[in-house]
């Protein structure tokens, strides 16, 4: 096998705020990848920092009345802690608040200006007379500009979702001190993304290479336009002073935005770690690297990382990203997290409430399927699922076996002739187990997938245990070989289990380790043609006594954690900058439509479809023809989620339908229905509903 050169990101977490649930979809996800990718023998480098320039940390540090040194390096800690309860293993955790991260983006800052990629022009901003300081979108409130709403930010209105600059709104003042901004000029400096050079490699790197997944590069397509179109606009890197960051060479009182320089601090946070451990930092970076790149990021900065990102490494003569991984967000019980529902829910009162890490990142497993759809931590579900799977299939296993091993047979498996037949029996029962099934799902990220294949051959090993029953063969004496080989069958299937779950459970896999008296589990790789038994334990191995692996989920601890996670009182104003990549939590809402009866929604007839086929329809922006099995027969549907899907990607896919809509005759043909998909009507969206498995085609949704 070819050993690859790996090296992994994570967004970097805001210096502003404390690492919650929603955050950590993202670094499971990347732990649980990295992990696997190193237990395959492949050389990996998983490296993040703390993001740490910006008004934001500068004011809160004035607020708190320290420096903002101070500020980032207290908050380094805290994630840093947060993380590591988790098990997320970084092998560098860094800050962009470092000469190394200075030093790149001064050298990528030089690089574009001497590529004439760097212009200078003023722009007009409200300016903040007591505080003397511009004043970001988020620190400015007033009214609506749209429709008149009270105290709303400076980018965007919460009533009516209208989008504006801070100089639309009307009557404004400054979230920071109250005073009434006045309009003052400056000069910024911006990154010409409009260049035909960003634009016309950005066009090419988005959608070819496989560099993005297809719902971000149907995204991208929609922001680049068509050749010849150009909907770039250049981009804003510059801040004036006062502002923490970096000061931008020979400009004084000019500073680089927090967004410049936060993905140069992937650079900064690899170069530390290039320092202490001698690694060849060129390799990593140049272009025509033979190494590999990729960036795990929540969907709502895929903006920044897949056009601004690339085209500034492209012109600074640096290499590009393999690919990008963007997830999507995080709701609780349904609904965006709240902290007066106790279910903004932060990663340290988690672990105070001293609940098991690796139960979230088991259910987070069990939901992510390397798209960018959006997971939902359903408490109730959370509990049933854990309970069930781990402790209930999984951990069971061993709890069954492994007492008879270590009181009547010394702590040894089954040895000789009976290791044989052991094998035979192993061979013969489980020879669906295909290779390289769970090796896949766990390289496309599909850990969902993954999850149902070892809980499918837990499954299994559990029926072949209760119909060997040992705990019913223990009662007679005459057969204790036959207990033996029962027992020992038990084992070995756990170890194979375990070997497949350790990127999933770390902590676990370590206590399994000590358990089975072997040095680490080891990826179980196995060849086509190879035979299932060869991954396992020797004859006649010794396992030490059984210690409890895994206690179940108690609802009591559920609630006692919501209940730690309530608040009453409002967020403070900065509360909106706790991470960028998390900003989506405070999505605008539509209002809720007028109330209806259930016999109005009776009349909806509502069906699990399957598509069986989607195509481009020629001369459509943005419509797909569907294709779909509702059970009673197929119907042709045309809707309107180009932006969002390849058709090919939805061969196969179940969804909702309204299996009574009037058929409509558009012009490209008769519309038999419709399917259902959500989103904001801002951009964000649309998503196909899709029902959970087990549905089928033309089962009624009620």
């Amino acid at each position: 096998m070819t050993t690859r050169k790996i090296l992994v990101t994570s967004a970097l977490p805001y210096a502003n705020g404390s690492i919650h649930l929603g955050h950590l979809v993202e670094y499971i996800q990347t732990d649980i990848w990295v992990r696997y990718q190193k237990m395959l023998g492949h050389t990996v480098h998983y490296v993040c920092a703390d993001d740490t320039h910006g008004t934001p940390i500068m004011l809160r540090a004035e607020k708190e009345g320290i420096s903002p040194e101070a500020l980032i390096a207290r908050v380094h800690g805290e994630h840093l802690r947060d993380f590591t309860g988790f098990h997320i293993h970084f092998d560098q955790y860094y800050s962009t608040h470092s000469e190394e991260t200075r030093y790149y983006a001064e050298d990528i800052y030089r690089k574009l200006k001497a590529a004439g990629l760097i212009s200078v022009r003023a722009i007009e901003q409200l300016f903040d007379p007591l505080k003397n300081l511009f004043l970001p979108d988020r620190y400015v409130k007033g009214e609506c500009p749209k429709c008149g709403a009270a105290d709303q930010y400076g980018d965007s209105c919460e009533v009516c979702g209208a989008a504006y600059a801070p100089t639309d709104l009307k009557n404004p003042y400054s979230a920071v001190s109250g005073a009434t901004p006045v309009k003052k000029a400056s000069e910024h400096f911006f990154f010409k993304l409009s260049d035909y050079r960003c634009s016309d490699f950005l066009r090419r790197w988005t959608r070819e290479g496989g560099h993005l997944q297809s719902e971000a590069a149907n995204k991208m397509a929609e922001w680049l336009g068509e050749t010849g179109e150009n909907k770039l606009t250049d981009w804003d890197i510059s801040r004036d002073a006062p502002y923490f960051g970096f000061e931008i060479p020979g400009e004084a009182g000019k500073y680089f935005y927090v967004w410049l320089d936060a993905p140069i601090g992937y650079m900064g946070s690899f170069k530390k770690l290039c320092k202490q451990q001698g690694i060849d930092f060129e390799a990593y970076w140049q272009k025509d690297s033979g190494t590999e790149l990729y960036h795990f990021i929540g969907k709502d900065i895929l903006y920044f990382h897949a056009l601004f990102w690339p085209a500034m490494l492209e012109n600074a003569g640096y290499r590009t990203p393999t690919q990008i991984f963007a997830h999507g967000f995080l709701t609780v019980n349904g609904e965006k997290m709240s902290k007066s529902r106790g279910t903004f829910i932060t990663a340290e009162s988690y672990l105070q409430q001293q609940l098991n890490p690796e139960w979230l990142r088991y259910y987070y497993a069990a939901k992510l399927n390397g798209s960018m759809e959006d997971i939902d931590l359903n408490l109730e579900d959370f509990a049933a699922r854990v309970n069930a799977d781990l402790v209930g299939k999984y951990i069971n296993i061993a709890s069954r076996c492994a007492g008879f091993i270590s009181k009547r047979f010394d702590g040894k498996l089954v040895a000789d002739e009976d290791y044989q037949r052991l094998l035979e029996v192993i061979d013969t029962r489980f020879s669906s187990w295909q290779p390289g099934v769970i090796e896949a799902a766990y390289e496309a990220r599909d850990f969902s997938a993954a999850v149902r294949q070892i809980m499918k051959r837990a499954d299994e090993v559990n029926e072949l245990i209760h119909e060997l029953a040992p705990w019913e063969i223990a009662k007679d004496s005459t057969r204790e070989r036959e207990l033996h080989r029962a027992c020992s069958l038990g084992i070995q299937l756990f170890y194979l289990l375990s070997c497949y779950l350790k990127p999933i459970l770390p902590h676990t896999a370590e206590q399994i380790e000590r358990f089975l008296n072997c040095e680490s589990l080891p990826w179980p790789k196995q060849e086509a043609g190879q035979p299932l038994s060869s991954l396992l334990l020797p004859a006649a191995h010794r396992i030490n006594a059984y210690q409890h692996l895994m206690a179940r989920i108690d609802p009591k601890q559920i609630a006692a954690l919501v209940a730690a996670n309530q608040q009453t009182m409002a967020p403070a104003p900065d509360s909106h900058s706790l991470t960028r990549h998390a900003q989506a939590q405070q999505r605008t809402v539509a209002p809720i439509a007028e109330t209806i009866s259930i016999e109005d929604f009776s009349k909806i007839d509502l069906r699990v479809a399957r598509i069986l086929d989607a195509q481009h329809v020629a001369g459509a922006d943005k419509l797909l023809q569907l294709t779909l099995d509702i059970g009673s027969g197929q119907r042709t549907v045309f809707a309107g989620i180009k932006s969002a899907y390849d058709p090919a990607q939805l061969k196969g896919r179940l969804t909702v339908m309204v299996a009574n809509l009037a058929p409509r005759k558009m012009k490209f043909g008769l519309s038999e229905g419709m399917v259902l998909a959500a989103g904001d009507g801002k951009g964000d969206g649309p998503y196909l509903l899709a029902p959970d498995s087990g549905a089928q085609p033309g089962m009624r949704i009620k």
